[in-house]
Formats: structure tokens, C-alpha cells, sequence
């Protein structure tokens, strides 16, 4: 009998086909690309090796067989195991900047990356100069390293609970030249600030709700769980960062902190606390902004 891999003989046999079967399968898209046609391209110009800014040249090329084996092997991973591309490929894309990623950290996905574009404008005062900045739950270290591009003379903490997602962070540092700009820290929050005081400080902790965990698509299983829960309201993170920022911040520094979807439940928590809600081009009510002067009021 005839198997899959001598029946589909070109690029666009196989992009037809992974298609098909992505919908079919009901895939969840959220980690790079949020439609199956994306997600299938992205996946079979990686197996191939091929450039994705002159995919029409290709379309009807005809592929070998061992090109054909590892197209199918990489589109029934994602299929038959739900693996996230990021994973399969080792590479995800932030703010235009690829980086490395595997199952130790979570896939880069952050509305940081669109303020971090305009230095944070207009939401930075204009008498903050950011000398020293930290990334608290830095993951893969990509918010650190969109930090030092964005303020170059700057010098970048990256804080991280886990020492893997730490490993990962030092490769990205080690890739993009900054070893002597970020300065990787082990440390649970803010902990192993050591006293250093920052002018900004940017987090996206994890913050999903105990209901929501439990609802989480099965792609989402593949990624540390201590980088996604945080308790039954999903601000267990959030309060420990609140009660120890003011500490760890100058006279003029500010704390801004990703919350996803739970605004109204920041709010319900501490209905007294006058957050600013930073709106992105993609979204609204996603990051609030404190000063140091604002969280040694409500937060002392």
C-alpha cells in the first residue's frame, strides 16, 4: 500500500493537506500564527529549509522523499501530539525579533512588545531616564532583550523563579550581543534585587485564573505550568509584586505589569488603587502603570 509520503509529490500538495488536516484536527492557534494556513506554512518552510519571502517560486517544485518524511513528521507532531510550531521549530518572533524556545519557557507572547517599540512613549515621563531597568518573570528573556534595544544605554535585570527558563534566557542574550547589557538573575520575584533600585520596571507574570487553567487548549499543556497559574483569581503574583515594587524603584520609577484578560478583576481587588491602564495597538485595559509614589501609598 501506497503511504502518505508517496502521494504528495509538491509544496503546495503538502500545504494543501496540512491544512485540511489542522482544521479537521480543530488545532488551537495562539503561539505565532492564529489561522491554519500560517501555521501550516510556517511549518513546512522550516522541514525545508526555505526562505518564506519567495514561497510562489516553490509551490510547485516537486520534493524528494526524505523532504517529504520530514514535512510529515513535522506536521503529524503537531497534529497527533498538539505541540505548539514554536516548539517544533525553536523559534518564535516578538516585537520582530526572533527567539530561541522550548518546552522550558513559554512561547513569547506579550503586549510589551508594542510599547517597547516606541520606547514606551507616551507612557514613559519624559523625566525618567532609564539607567537601569529590570524585566521581572523573564521567561525566554525576550521583553529583557526588547528592553535593551529599546534603551540602549541602559543596564537590564532579567529576574526569572526557574533556573531552565533561565538557560533559555542566556541563549537569546548570548545571540543577540548582550551579555555585558542583561544581567540574568535566579531569584523568586524580587526577591534577589539585592537593593538595586530601577527606574522601570516591566512584568508579564503569570496570571491565569485556576478556572481558566483548567480550560486551557491542550497545546497550552506543553508549556510550563508555574509560567501560567497563579491561583484561583490569578493575581497571586501580581499582590506579591505590589507589596514589594515601591522598594525596588527610584524616587520617579514606575511599574507597569501584564494582566491579560483580568483588568476587572484587578480592579475588584483593590478598588482604591488609582491604576493607569495603558492601551496597545492591538489592546485595551491588558497592562496597568503604578508609580513608586502610588504603590508606597496603597502598598506600604
Amino acid at each position: 500500500m501506497k503511504s502518505l509520503v508517496d502521494d504528495l509529490f509538491t509544496l503546495r500538495d503538502w500545504l494543501r493537506w496540512a491544512v485540511s488536516r489542522f482544521t479537521e484536527a480543530q488545532l488551537f492557534f495562539g503561539h505565532g500564527c492564529d489561522n491554519a494556513y500560517d501555521e501550516a506554512m510556517w511549518l513546512v518552510l522550516h522541514a525545508l529549509h526555505l526562505p518564506p519571502d519567495r514561497i510562489d517560486f516553490f509551490m510547485d517544485a516537486r520534493l524528494t522523499h526524505a523532504e517529504r518524511q520530514s514535512v510529515f513528521d513535522l506536521l503529524n507532531q503537531r497534529i497527533s501530539k498538539r505541540i505548539p510550531s514554536a516548539y517544533l521549530t525553536h523559534q518564535a518572533w516578538l516585537g520582530g525579533h526572533d527567539f530561541y524556545v522550548d518546552e522550558r519557557v513559554i512561547v513569547p507572547r506579550s503586549y510589551f512588545a508594542e510599547l517597547l517599540e516606541n520606547g514606551l512613549s507616551p507612557w514613559l515621563p519624559y523625566s525618567i531616564k532609564v539607567d537601569r531597568a529590570l524585566d521581572l518573570c523573564t521567561g525566554s528573556g525576550c521583553l529583557a532583550i526588547l528592553m535593551a534595544l529599546a534603551f540602549p544605554a541602559a543596564r537590564i535585570d532579567a529576574i526569572d523563579l526557574s533556573s531552565a527558563a533561565l538557560e533559555v534566557a542566556r541563549r537569546n542574550v548570548e545571540r543577540y550581543g548582550l551579555q555585558d547589557v542583561v544581567e540574568l538573575i535566579e531569584s523568586d520575584l524580587l526577591a534577589g534585587a539585592g537593593g538595586r533600585r530601577y527606574d522601570l520596571i516591566i512584568s508579564n507574570p503569570p496570571y491565569v485564573t485556576a478556572q481558566s487553567m483548567h480550560n486551557l487548549p491542550a497545546e497550552y499543556r506543553h508549556e510550563p505550568a508555574l509560567a501560567l497559574a497563579a491561583g484561583e483569581d490569578g493575581l497571586d503574583i501580581v499582590r506579591r509584586i505590589l507589596v514589594s515594587a515601591a522598594d525596588c524603584l527610584t524616587p520617579e520609577g514606575i511599574l507597569l505589569v501584564e494582566v491579560g484578560h483580568n483588568a476587572d478583576l484587578v480592579e475588584a481587588a483593590f478598588p482604591n488603587v488609582p491604576f493607569t491602564w495603558i492601551d496597545t495597538p492591538s489592546s485595551e485595559d491588558k497592562i496597568f502603570l503604578l508609580t513608586r509614589t502610588e504603590l508606597a501609598r496603597y502598598f506600604a
